[in-house]
């Protein structure tokens, strides 16, 4: 990506900003864009918007498909976009490296925050083993804690990506769709078992069609943090009963990725109660809904 696309993009990113009324900040977001420029043809870079507490007043980047041969961790500590810790969360994506098949990877940035996350993608049709995950050194003590819940309903052996959020020092662990998780009764279930709020119609409507979810994790509870489903959608306002203001202007008035569908997550916690988060491609890159959807298949067999 040259340095005229890189300040396309970063206008993009300021306009998108603007009708979000989040303040963008250059000296956040230009180094991020010109530390991973190499990467950016090939990626799938995409805009997202939350409704929760913790979220506001931001505006988070996504660049999906990064060579798996290169660590972006270490790459972001190398041009100065984190600080480095003695906290295993430091180690954590060196660890999955040494010991998966990592095919791909992302990172995640905002336009307040800067450098926030990677995520380790694994070969859509081969999903790993959630004991081994949780085998390595650097991992929450949490994920093993909690094996027996994923066991049970037939999800220690579809993990897809790991997520990994340096700022707030958390784990996010995505499984393949399994179709039986899906069922109203199963998700009222699932949630009541990791002691997470009653699910409300709205969230059980939107979980029947999610292709996939994840849990968060952290090394300073034994409990799962958070759990999300994920679902496509051309127009998310069909997904969801209710749309904040904000976030329909954006979805309306962004000039970019119009005809492409839209990633949406349904989270819940007992911190923060159901929220949704809302992502819109501004370059497309089929080979990510392929690879999400090769997962999707390969776990419902």
């Amino acid at each position: 990506m040259s340095k005229n696309a890189a300040e396309k993009l970063y206008s993009a990113i300021e306009e998108t900003a603007g009708l979000l009324d989040v303040t963008c900040s250059r000296e956040k977001v230009w180094p991020v864009l010109t530390s991973f420029e190499e990467f950016l043809p090939q990626a799938a870079i995409l805009f997202r918007v939350a409704t929760d507490a913790r979220h506001a007043g931001e505006l988070n980047l996504h660049f999906m498909m990064l060579p798996g041969d290169v660590d972006p961790y270490a790459l972001a500590l190398s041009k100065d976009l984190i600080a480095k810790t003695d906290h295993p969360v430091g180690s954590l994506l060196s660890d999955i490296a040494d010991r998966f098949p990592v095919e791909s990877y992302g990172i995640d940035f905002g336009v307040v925050k800067g450098f926030q996350k990677t995520w380790s993608c694994f070969p859509g049709n081969s999903m790993q083993s959630l004991a081994k995950l949780a085998d390595l050194p650097s991992v929450p003590p949490s994920l093993a804690e909690n094996i027996g819940f994923f066991s049970r309903y037939g999800l220690d052996e579809n993990v897809t990506l790991v997520g990994i959020d340096f700022g707030h020092r958390t784990m996010n662990v995505y499984f393949g769709e399994v179709s039986e998780c899906l069922r109203p009764d199963v998700i009222r279930a699932m949630l009541r078992d990791i002691d997470m709020p009653e699910p409300s119609e709205q969230l059980l409507n939107f979980a029947q069609q999610a292709f996939g979810f994840y849990a968060t994790f952290s090394w300073d509870s034994p409990r799962i943090e958070r759990f999300c489903y994920a679902a496509i959608a051309p127009d998310p306002t069909a997904l969801l009963d209710r749309v904040e203001p904000k976030i329909e202007h954006f979805l309306k008035t962004v000039p970019y990725g119009v005809d492409d569908p839209k990633a949406v997550y349904a989270a819940t916690s007992p911190a923060d109660g159901e929220f949704y988060k809302i992502q819109s491609y501004y370059q497309w890159r089929p080979r990510l809904v392929n690879h999400m959807h090769t997962s999707v298949s390969d776990s419902s067999e």
